[in-house]
């Protein structure tokens, strides 16, 4: 599982010409699920975010996390994250989860990052094309892979 968490001041999600969802301060969370995701590599991801100390103090130091701001969360799933582009130019997607397998992970990944934090979780439609604008903080731009 990967996933790219990038501090926003906002962010949202359309789909189909509608806001579907949108956050103020926080954390945007483009999540790629591999098809050899699980429960524990859910389980690390969500135990790591919410205290990542990215958020600035008084001091203009990194040193406060998402829920110390009392921050939002705006989850997107993103199969490219799975790109592997090690042959050609064309982007093979063969280690992306489908569908059948993807949603379930995705919808348990936004549960547990519920209850980890005490927020409502934001997020994308699995499978909309989606337009997501942001406004990076910083920027600050944080890639990690639950396998690394």
């Amino acid at each position: 599982m990967k996933v790219v968490i990038q501090r926003v001041k906002k962010a949202s999600v359309t789909i189909d010409g509608n806001v579907h969802s949108s956050i103020e301060s926080g954390l945007l969370i483009l999540l790629g699920i591999s098809t050899d995701d699980d429960e524990s590599d859910i389980k690390k991801l969500i135990t790591k975010i919410p205290k990542l100390r990215i958020f600035n103090d008084a001091d203009g130091k990194m040193n406060l996390s998402c829920s110390e701001i009392e921050g939002a969360y705006l989850v997107v799933s993103q199969f490219t994250l799975l790109a592997d582009v090690r042959k050609g130019n064309r982007p093979s997607y063969i280690n992306a989860a489908l569908p059948n397998k993807a949603i379930p992970i995705y919808k348990e990944f936004l549960k547990q990052l519920e209850t980890e934090t005490g927020t409502v979780i934001q997020s994308g439609e699995f499978g909309a094309d989606m337009k997501v604008e942001l406004v990076n903080d910083g920027p600050v731009t944080i890639q990690i892979d639950s396998r690394s």
